[in-house]
């Protein structure tokens, strides 16, 4: 497991809210695994495949498949969770996850293995409450994984306040230390520095960050 700082004053935003911050403070961050862009996602077994094949929004995977991708990160997790538990200093914490783009009924179970996962362990292990139902999309959002080959579907990309706009937040984040993670961090597309946003403005008291791969800059 690895560190960083996701700092208020990086995170501003292109398109339509070009310039705007969507983070009111610095969050401690941690991620699992470095993630290399290109042909990685078809060998079996790396962080990109297995980022890949759990989204399963391209050609569908077989169950055998999906299952071995979802044993590959409850194996992740078992791991880094209590790693997390212990940096942050507290006794409890509740994991929330980032949510897909797309309003919860576009999507078919086997395409929401990730979140299924990560609330299957996190149920397993002490210091940590279930949280991944917290933030529902009700609103369609771009893809923004697949926008720029012009797949991403309805929606808007992202800018300043999206979350909030087009999702659902259950009042149990208020008063919690959280932890928001997502599959893969990407630097400038600021999808989770608005989620963490988010959060805070619910009413968190602490929020902290964690992804299974983060997006190794080609610049």
């Amino acid at each position: 497991m690895k560190r960083f700082t996701i700092l208020a004053n990086e995170s501003s935003f292109r398109g339509d809210s070009f310039g705007v911050k969507c983070l009111s403070r610095d969050v401690q961050a941690f991620y699992h695994e470095d993630y290399f862009p290109g042909n990685n996602w078809k060998t079996t077994g790396t962080i990109e495949n297995t980022i890949c094949t759990l989204k399963n929004d391209i050609t569908p995977y077989t169950p055998v498949i999906l299952q071995g991708a979802c044993n590959r990160l409850a194996q992740i997790l078992r791991i880094d969770l209590p790693q997390i538990l212990k940096a942050t200093g507290l006794a409890q914490i509740r994991v929330c996850v980032t949510p897909r783009a797309k309003k919860e009924v576009h999507y078919r179970p086997d395409q929401l293995y990730l979140r299924t996962t990560i609330q299957a362990v996190v149920q397993s292990l002490a210091g940590f409450n279930d949280g991944t139902h917290d933030i529902i999309r009700h609103t369609d959002t771009k893809t923004t994984h697949r926008a720029r080959w012009g797949y991403g579907g309805d929606g808007r990309m992202p800018y300043a306040g999206i979350t909030n706009d087009t999702c659902t937040l259950s009042d149990e984040i208020i008063g919690k230390d959280i932890l928001l993670i997502d599959d893969l961090y990407t630097k400038t597309v600021n999808i989770d520095e608005d989620c963490l946003q988010a959060l805070i403005d619910k009413g968190a008291r602490s929020v902290y960050f964690y992804s299974i791969g983060k997006t190794v800059s080609r610049y």
